[in-house]
């Protein structure tokens, strides 16, 4: 039998109804309040009390409830753990209800539709994306609803180039057809998957919507995948947000060939926007390059980042405009100190669109217009075309700033429901309503005074509250003085009384009036005043354009200015030359200052594949990064560590940095690393850069060495890719004299008796040991765990020779260097002289210390090998 409740836990269950997949927050009078599971959920998530409810049924509902002018910070932590709020209002007053007040959910908020608050990163987008195919072609949109920026691309066929895409805008949530978000939640790694998937199935009225929300010409250009991706998020965004979208005005289309590959697992190991470690931003590539003065140019820079330019012209023109910037410091520094006037333009216009902005947001934008003729006269100005192009046609909105200069006071309150937001003299209505309340104020005021002269009470005052409205207060030590009479009593305290007189009713009347009249106009003239800004967001997203890209551009002059970095040449060729290369990060953070540059060469008939040997503390790691972090840096029209560069246009950077697994999934860190190796196979053409750091090591030596080798064949023979490849396998330096375009190289290392110094220049030639046992000892292993070490590698060393020269000996007589068994025991006497001599030669050589030895010992040492091959 069904339970019985009142009728207003009956309307609320009939809400909850149209939101299944979130919390409903039910809004009853100054609180929100939640029932049944969503209660116990959230009381265990927010960390609040439990309670009951009679709502008609035998047993207590369960309850719990949150203050509604807190609502936003419960709804932010509820946001971060991948929930969905649905907000639910009353939507008519008690005075027209009949029954039960109407209450609707006016909004749902998801991880990717929050447009304030703590959730919501200053300084990164907050994407929403979602995916679609037609066709067999895979397509996605992403939005970030709070600046309206709109972005869709088309991946063909490849699901691996769809999780590549979703990865650049690391998307908080993504919307799509069941079977697509199963098949995104299977194959995406952790780190690269949505916070919260939510299903949603195309449906007919999504046209409709897509087609009057953008122009013809818009759509007209979208792919049949495309079309349906922009039209699912739109229509799931008008669902949830249930307002106007006007602020999203424009779908940009592109095609992922124009900007460089970066994978999830590249992005992670370059640590372009937070590091490996403690996934924090200070340690980053973005770190570093963040000189940004606003809030929109800080999330400019970092899409730069995340999509390097592919086009040589495009980069040409970045650089142009940094170098303008890097050469001029008091232009530099100039447009540094406008920028700081200039507030968050893209999310303040989004916050007008929406209907939230207050009266201080409308002010922020004009704070923010203020500035726009100094930046305009600046860079037009500065001589540079690539600065004056930016500004170029650029709009001041100098209507706009009229309009909130005329309108807005220049110090409103918080709320828009309180008053104090409107400016003087714009309104004569409400200019009379605020005199009338000024002179009842006035007149209370006098009142005051005459009734202290009146009744001789010195104490007497005239207060205020909401409940009681205006009184007379008298303490009750003076309680005998009160005339009697015209003094009405109207509440008792502990240790004073409250009065009301007939005059003193009739003008409280007239003032609250006149208040509530005061703020009910302000309100509508504020709303007029936003709506009117509002009609001008086209506008001002343009402007926000231009400044963003002011702001991002001067940020990188002042690093290269700050890092003595240099203009890269960039070409559509082959070569790739980098005289004095620095890692950008590793540099930064050197307390000593004293990084040690590198130089890189590769070109077409040369050097196309570098592998390099030696040990872990030598630099290589930082030294192959370093190689993708300056191209990367170069296609974003950056400025890059070297003392020259001359660098070609990469269209992907694939990375195999460190070990990592996904115990989860059910991969050890070999299989991780097989897959990475095979991603890299598949997609690496000649403009691409590859960087496998420690390859093969995941298995067996043998086994290790035959997949290293292999790989670097293929990728040297096949792919032609520029590849840098570290190693502990010695044995494949051979791989130099069958491989035309490869190259040996490692970290220099010097020793000095028992003395290992690594000095972190890479120098031709391979390595002949990895140094360790020493690195362990460095690392602060006991000294007895040290010596057994050094035992055991003689020991492991000396049966490797043994075998060896067993291994020898069988290929010999294999291929018949001893055919003659009649002779097998006869020896020559001189030969054995002459090989126990060179023995003795060699062994000189090898334990000579070239690096400290003085002239005179290397004289001494020439004339002792001298006398030792005379003999």
């Amino acid at each position: 039998m069904t339970a019985k409740y009142t009728p207003m836990m009956e309307q609320y269950l009939s809400v909850k109804a149209q939101a299944q997949d979130a919390f409903l927050f039910f809004r009853l009078g100054d609180f929100y309040e939640m029932f049944f599971e969503d209660a116990v959920l959230a009381s265990r998530e927010l960390e609040i009390t439990l309670t009951g409810r009679d709502a008609g049924a035998d047993e207590r509902v369960p309850m719990c409830g949150i203050p509604y002018h807190s609502a936003e910070s419960y709804i932010n932590r509820l946001i971060e753990k991948g929930y969905k709020v649905a907000i639910c209002e009353q939507v008519e007053t008690p005075a027209e209800a009949k029954g039960v007040v109407r209450r609707e959910i006016v909004r749902v908020v998801t991880p990717g539709t929050v447009m304030e608050g703590k959730a919501l990163p200053e300084k990164a987008n907050n994407y929403i994306a979602a995916v679609a195919e037609r066709r067999g072609s895979l397509a996605l949109a992403v939005c970030d609803l709070t600046t309206g920026e709109l972005y869709t691309a088309g991946t063909g066929a490849s699901f691996s180039d769809l999780l590549d895409e979703l990865s650049v805008y690391s998307v908080s949530e993504a919307v799509g057809a069941a079977r697509l978000l199963e098949r995104l939640n299977e194959s995406a790694p952790d780190r690269a998957r949505p916070v919260a998937l939510t299903p949603r199935e195309a449906a007919a009225e999504d046209e409709a919507l897509l087609l009057s929300q953008f122009p013809s010409q818009q759509i007209a250009v979208l792919a049949p995948e495309q079309r349906a991706a922009v039209s699912l998020l739109l229509a799931y965004l008008k669902e949830t947000q249930k307002r106007s979208l006007a602020h999203i005005g424009a779908i940009r289309v592109y095609e992922t060939n124009a900007y460089m590959t970066l994978d999830p697992f590249t992005r992670k190991n370059l640590e372009l926007s937070e590091t490996v470690r403690d996934r924090s931003r200070k340690g980053s590539l973005l770190w570093l390059l963040d000189r940004t003065v606003t809030a929109l140019g800080a999330r400019l820079l970092r899409r730069w980042l995340d999509k390097p330019l592919m086009n040589a012209d495009a980069i040409r023109r970045r650089l142009d405009a940094v170098e303008a910037l890097h050469r001029n410091v008091l232009l530099r520094d100039e447009i540094r100190e406008s920028l700081k006037s200039v507030y968050d333009l893209e999310r303040l216009a989004g916050r007008i669109a929406y209907g939230t902005a207050n009266a201080r947001d409308l002010n922020a934008l004009k704070s923010s217009l203020s500035a726009v003729p100094q930046l305009m006269e600046l860079c037009a100005n500065s001589g540079s075309d690539a600065l004056a192009d930016i500004v170029r046609d650029a709009d001041d909105c100098a209507d706009v700033y009229r309009i909130i200069e005329d309108g807005i006071h220049p110090e409103p309150s918080v709320s828009v429901r309180e008053g104090g937001i409107i400016r003087d003299g714009y309104n004569e209505r409400l200019d009379r309503l605020r005199e009338a309340s000024g002179n009842g104020k006035r007149w209370i005021a006098e009142l005051e005074q005459a009734e202290r002269e009146a009744t001789g009470i010195k104490s007497l005052k005239i207060g205020y509250n909401k409940v009681f409205g205006y009184y007379i207060e008298v303490t009750r030590s003076n309680l005998a003085a009160v005339p009697e009479g015209r003094y009405e009593r109207k509440q008792t305290l502990a240790a004073a009384e409250r009065f009301v007189t007939p005059e003193l009713k009739e003008k409280e009347a007239l003032i609250l009036e006149a208040e509530e009249k005061t703020v009910e106009l302000e309100y509508g003239l504020f709303v007029e005043i936003r709506e009117r800004i509002a009609a001008e967001i086209p506008r001002l997203q343009r402007l926000s354009e231009q400044i963003s890209a002011l702001d991002a551009l001067q940020s990188l002059a002042v690093i290269a200015a700050a890092n003595r970095y240099v203009r890269p040449e960039v070409h559509d060729g082959y070569e790739m030359f980098v005289e004095e290369g620095r890692h950008p990060v590793v540099e930064a953070v050197l307390e000593s200052n004293t990084f040690i540059a590198n130089d890189t060469s590769f070109s077409l008939d040369g050097t196309r594949a570098l592998l390099i040997t030696g040990p872990n503390m030598a630099g290589k790691s930082t030294y192959m990064r370093q190689v993708a972090l300056i191209s990367i840096m170069a296609q974003i029209g950056s400025f890059v560590p070297a003392k020259k560069a001359v660098l070609p246009i990469i269209d992907r950077v694939f990375t195999r940095i460190g070990a990592a697994d996904d115990l989860a999934g059910g991969q050890s860190t070999f299989m991780v690393e097989m897959r990475d190796i095979q991603t890299m196979i598949a997609k690496a053409t000649p403009r691409s850069l590859v960087v496998i750091d420690e390859l093969g090591r995941g298995t067996s030596t043998g086994e290790g060495m035959a997949i290293a080798q292999a790989v670097i064949e293929h990728l040297h023979e096949k792919a032609h890719c520029k590849t840098l490849v570290s190693t502990h396998y010695h044995e494949l330096a051979h791989l130099e004299q069958t491989l035309e375009h490869l190259t040996n190289a490692c970290m220099a290392v010097k020793e000095s008796g028992d003395q290992v110094t690594f000095l972190r220049k890479l120098v031709k030639g391979a390595a002949d040991s990895s140094y360790g046992i020493y690195c362990a000892q460095l690392a602060g292993l006991p000294a007895t765990v040290i010596e057994r070490a050094y035992a055991l590698l003689s020991e492991f060393e000396g049966r490797s020779k043994a075998r060896d020269t067993v291994k020898k000996a069988s290929r010999e007589a294999a291929a018949g260097v001893e055919q003659l068994d009649l002779f097998r025991e006869w020896k020559d006497p001189e030969a054995e002289k002459r090989n126990a001599m060179a023995v003795t030669i060699m062994e000189l050589l090898n334990n000579a210390d070239l690096l400290n030895m003085t002239p005179l010992d290397a004289m001494n040492m020439l004339f002792e090998l001298k006398r030792k091959a005379q003999e």
